[in-house]
């Protein structure tokens, strides 16, 4: 077994109140039957296990190390352990873990970076949550982008890209109002989100040559300027700059055609302009099965398309579906980048 496939993947707790800890509950619990990808948590042990006993599991749990993780996994949850300051109600988030919530993210990604851990997987977090405790970045992915900055010397450009069984899809603009994004899409911008999903879906997805489909900002991608000017006078130049670098790119399309069956064919990925445009046909298409894949870092991170659902958490109802999709994503793109590697 080569080291690649040995390492775990490191999964952080997420935010304690919330269904993180049901869902890495349920995962490692169906291990056998559903083929978990073994898994090292990063969090409170404590509330693994009263999680656990609200949720009336027993699951052994076991304090270790990412060297340990594996050949742990198949007896007890490894974790590594990061204590939580306050106590943890279910559904209740509080402030005083924020703490503990994003120690668990930089030890995933010190774990990823150093080689210790195949690639990290992330549970939700609540951003309005960390706000209240000075948290400065505006999500998850903005963090981690700092995070792998921070370790190479190097800025890196996150592109956010929910991938499914029926579809991949990149917005190029994310948390923005939607009356700001014409002037957030700078030429740069998209040749660079472009750029970025191309490369990693040749060296951590295995596509040679992938196929980039570009949607329009406006309804019938501007038709010609009638309904808008950005898909000529912004869209439309990128393109076919990315063209001349040997890119196999479509587009500007109108989206409403973009995303029914016979269209799919034709693309490894959607490059969509802003946030809902990408994410609705994504989770229409594969709720339950979609993952979140941050592109253009330099270690592998996956996460459950969901949110930290605190109505939910303990209550027994929580899917695992996401997480257990993100977590065999996450061992896939490690063994492709492997091979690539070699």
């Amino acid at each position: 077994m080569n080291e690649t496939r040995v390492r775990p993947v490191a999964l952080t707790m997420g935010d304690p109140a919330g269904i993180g800890p049901d869902i890495s509950l349920s995962v490692w619990a169906k291990r056998t039957e559903r083929a978990t990808p073994p898994f090292l948590f990063i969090g409170d042990p404590a509330v693994l296990s009263a999680r656990a006993k609200m949720l009336g599991q027993t699951v052994p749990i076991r304090e270790t190390d990412s060297f340990e993780a594996f050949s742990v996994f198949e007896q007890a949850i490894p974790v590594w352990p990061i204590p939580c300051p306050a106590p943890v109600v279910a559904g209740q988030p509080d402030a005083a873990n924020a703490s503990a919530v994003t120690s668990a993210i930089d030890t995933a990604v010190r774990l990823a970076m150093s080689g210790e851990a195949s690639a990290v997987a992330t549970n939700p977090i609540a951003k309005a949550v960390l706000y209240q405790a000075g948290f400065r970045f505006p999500g998850h992915t903005e963090y981690l982008a700092e995070l792998a900055a921070q370790a190479t010397g190097v800025a890196a450009l996150p592109v956010m890209m929910l991938a499914g069984p029926k579809l991949r899809a990149v917005p190029v603009t994310i948390h923005i109002p939607l009356k700001n994004v014409p002037k957030a899409l700078t030429p740069d911008l998209i040749y660079r989100t472009c750029t970025t999903t191309a490369t990693d879906l040749k060296s951590r997805f295995g596509l040679p040559k992938p196929r980039l489909a570009v949607a329009g900002l406006n309804p019938h991608a501007g038709e010609g300027g009638a309904l808008g000017r950005e898909d000529d006078a912004v869209i439309r130049p990128v393109i076919d700059r990315l063209r001349a670098d040997g890119l196999d790119v479509v587009g500007p399309l109108p989206a409403d055609t973009m995303f029914h069956d016979r269209a799919r064919e034709t693309y490894d990925v959607a490059i969509c302009m802003y946030h809902d445009q990408a994410l609705i046909p994504a989770k229409a298409l594969g709720f339950d099965d979609s993952v979140n894949v941050t592109l253009g870092l330099p270690f592998i991170r996956t996460s459950p398309d969901h949110g930290t659902a605190f109505s939910l958490a303990g209550k027994g109802v929580a899917r695992e579906d996401s997480l257990l999709a993100a977590l065999r994503l996450a061992a896939e793109l490690a063994g492709n980048a492997e091979g690539a590697n070699r």
